[in-house]
Parts: structure tokens; C-alpha cells; sequence
């Protein structure tokens, strides 16, 4: 046992979602091992936020599969058909053994009861279909039906998720909140919260020492009674994080969590993600900010629904054989200019009092700034950056990943 290979947290295959015919996410493929840290880069529109709704069952795939921890959970349907005769098959089975009661002479109370009884049973299995049991799910499988799975089966399995727009529950305080993303994983009924039985009352004190040491990790310490919505923008966010944390995830999406955060909550921010991860936590995380990528161990590029590129930063730096040069000197913004249409130059960037110029091939990117070496300017070859390679994935054409 100890020499099998773990299979990855996340796995997907061939994953497409279109929405009629537009295709948002085209062809997927790509992986998460346990306790990586790993950035979905891409500007905006690029298909990150649909990729992380059909991982989190919120869309049914189009195309292609996910695997979670080994197992396939989303997908689409296959033998679905047949499902809707599970429901079906018990209540008119007793109904008909009703009629054939009814046409032997049997009495009016028994074919009443047999009545009654197929009406329960079909509601009962309309029940069990919308709930959708662990025991149904196997029944499932059993007769080589799939079912994709649900936002809440992804819950429950160890996703966790927050959102490109804050959602938390505005009128809930904040640990009321956080007790919300524990609900899943809560033992006690219904019954137990009427009657007030000692396994709510030590669940439910158990939750709220656990919810406020989650506010505490995430720098909400003392704001567990204020409402959601009185708390300030960097607040929430950490307020959302705490909630998806509650849930006790293996994989934790976060989309753009610090869009609008400052930059000293922002560094907070990842020193907790990477403290996580130290404990085996996976992440997936979307984001437009190249500071943020870096902090990643890996990182796909995803543009127009295509995933171009993955690997470390300096594997994505290498793999484009982007060539860089700076150049400082006089009136920058017109030598830009004149740079822009010249075949072999991609870019021309103002970074501060400099001028960054790229391409894809050396000597086309030396032959045209030839020209303009002279002792006005003074340039030299530098590294590419990963906001170098963002760019120039940015212009690549719409239908063509890169090699």
C-alpha cells in the first residue's frame, strides 16, 4: 500500500461547458495534487469562474468529466432515462395488485389501504430522487445509472467554495454564518433540536467554540455577533473563507478573494492560504493578478475557455521563449510607437521610467531595435515576467494553445 501513488485532489478530463453556441470552457484538462497551491490565471471572460461552477456541480458538463478524490462525480448523465422508473415502478406495482384486489371481490377497506400505500410509496421515492441518500446514490451506480453530482454532494464529499461576488448571509451575524458551512457535517436531527437533547446542546456548543476559533484563524477575532453586512469589504471576504472552511474541505475554490482588499490584507491573506496548505489543504484559485500567481506553487493560464499553459512561474516563463529588453532613455512613449508595428516586437510596456520590449523570436526582436541603439538609449536583455507572458498568451489567437 505505502508504494501507491495518491490520486490527485481534483482530476479533470476533456472538460467542456458550452451555453448553446458559445463554448466557455473548451477541452480542460489539468490536476491538483494534495496540498497544492495552484492559481487559474486569466484575464477577464477568460472561463474561470463557469470552470469553477461545473467543478462545483453548480453546471452540468457539456463534455468531459471530474474526478474528486479518485472518484468520477461530474459528468453527464448516462442512463438517466431509466431513473424515472425507479420512482414509478413501486407505486404502480401496488396499484395494479389495487385493481386486481378490487376485481376479486376484496374489501373496500383493503383497496383503500392499497390506494394510500401507493401514494405513499410515490412520494417517497420522488423524496428520495430530490434528497438523493448515499444508499440511493449506490442503488444508483448498482444499475449503471450516473447522476452528476450536486453543489451539495460536492460539500459534502470536501469541496469548499467561495465567490467572485461576496455572498454571505447579510442579516446573519458572522458566526452565524460560519455555523451555516458546518451544517452538512452536523449529526443531530431535527427531532434532537424540538426536544433540546444532549447531543444537540453539545454539538451545538461544540460548533460555535469551533466557529469562533475559524473567525479567530481568519482575523475576525471579537466580531463573531456583528452582522455580515456591517462588516467592512476585507471583513467579508474573510468572512467567506471562514464559512468554506467550516465545511471541512480537501479542495477549497477561491474565486478572486481579494479583489478590492488592500495590500496588507492581501498578504495576510496568502500567509493563511500557505499555512493551510502546510496542514494538506489543496486550492484552486482564480485570479488576474500576476503578484498573487507567483505566490502559487503552479499555475494554468486559461484564455477564451482554453487552457494554454500550466506549470511553476519559471516553467511558464521558459515554455513562451519570450525575449525581453529594457530600454531607458528620451520620450519613451514615442519610440513605443515606433517600436509597436514592427514585425518581431509583441509588446511594448512602459515599467516605470523604462520601456520593456518582447517577442517571441531573438533575433527578429534584435533586428528591430537595431535601429534605435545608438547613444541616446540605453538598453540591455532582461528576464521575462510572468506579466510579460500574460500579455503575449493574452494576443495569442482565440483558437491555439501554445506548445
Amino acid at each position: 500500500m505505502s508504494g501507491q501513488i495518491a490520486p490527485p485532489v481534483l482530476r479533470t478530463v476533456g472538460l467542456t461547458k458550452a451555453f448553446g453556441g458559445l463554448i466557455a470552457v473548451k477541452s480542460v484538462d489539468f490536476e491538483v495534487p494534495a496540498g497544492e497551491v495552484l492559481s487559474l490565471l486569466g484575464p477577464n471572460g477568460a472561463g474561470k469562474t463557469t470552470l469553477f461552477n461545473v467543478v462545483a456541480g453548480l453546471y452540468e458538463p457539456t463534455e468531459g468529466h471530474i474526478e474528486f478524490l479518485g472518484n468520477r462525480v461530474i459528468a453527464a448523465p448516462e442512463r438517466g432515462w431509466l431513473e424515472p422508473l425507479l420512482w414509478i415502478l413501486p407505486p404502480f406495482a401496488t396499484w395494479a395488485l389495487t385493481y386486481v384486489v378490487a376485481s376479486m371481490g376484496g374489501s373496500d377497506n383493503l383497496v383503500q389501504v392499497l390506494i394510500l400505500l401507493g401514494l405513499g410509496l410515490l412520494i417517497t421515492t420522488l423524496i428520495t430522487a430530490v434528497i438523493r441518500p448515499a444508499w440511493y446514490g449506490k442503488f444508483l451506480t448498482r444499475l449503471g445509472i450516473f447522476k452528476t453530482a450536486r453543489p451539495n454532494d460536492m460539500v459534502t464529499a470536501g469541496l469548499g467554495r467561495t465567490f467572485q461576488n461576496i455572498r454571505l448571509f447579510a442579516n446573519m451575524t458572522a458566526l452565524e454564518n460560519v455555523l451555516v458551512g458546518m451544517h452538512s457535517r452536523l449529526k443531530a436531527s431535527p427531532l434532537d433540536a424540538l426536544l433540546r437533547t444532549r447531543q444537540q446542546v453539545l454539538e451545538e456548543a461544540t460548533s460555535a467554540a469551533e466557529g469562533r476559533r475559524l473567525l479567530g484563524f481568519v482575523g475576525l477575532v471579537g466580531r463573531d455577533g456583528e452582522l455580515a453586512r456591517n462588516l467592512p469589504y476585507g471583513d467579508q471576504r474573510r468572512l467567506e473563507i471562514a464559512r468554506a472552511l467550516a465545511t471541512r474541505p480537501k479542495l477549497l475554490l477561491l474565486d478572486e478573494p481579494t479583489a478590492g482588499v488592500d495590500p496588507k490584507a492581501r498578504r495576510e491573506f496568502w500567509e493563511e492560504i500557505h499555512q493551510l496548505a502546510a496542514q494538506g489543504l489543496t486550492f484552486l484559485i482564480a485570479t488576474h493578478y500576476m503578484d498573487e500567481a507567483e505566490r502559487c506553487h503552479r499555475l494554468a493560464f486559461i484564455s477564451n475557455g482554453t487552457l494554454l499553459i500550466r506549470g511553476t512561474v519559471r516553467e511558464v516563463i521558459d515554455e513562451t521563449h519570450l525575449t525581453t529588453w529594457s530600454v531607458s532613455g528620451p520620450d519613451l512613449l514615442n519610440l513605443a510607437r515606433q517600436l509597436r508595428d514592427v514585425p518581431g516586437i509583441e509588446q511594448t510596456v512602459p515599467f516605470g521610467n523604462t520601456l520593456r520590449v518582447s517577442g517571441n523570436d531573438p533575433e527578429a526582436v534584435e533586428n528591430a531595435i537595431s535601429p534605435h541603439r545608438n547613444s541616446s538609449y540605453n538598453w540591455r536583455p532582461v528576464d521575462s515576467s510572468l506579466e510579460d507572458v500574460f500579455i503575449h498568451l493574452m494576443n495569442k489567437p482565440k483558437d491555439g494553445p501554445s506548445s
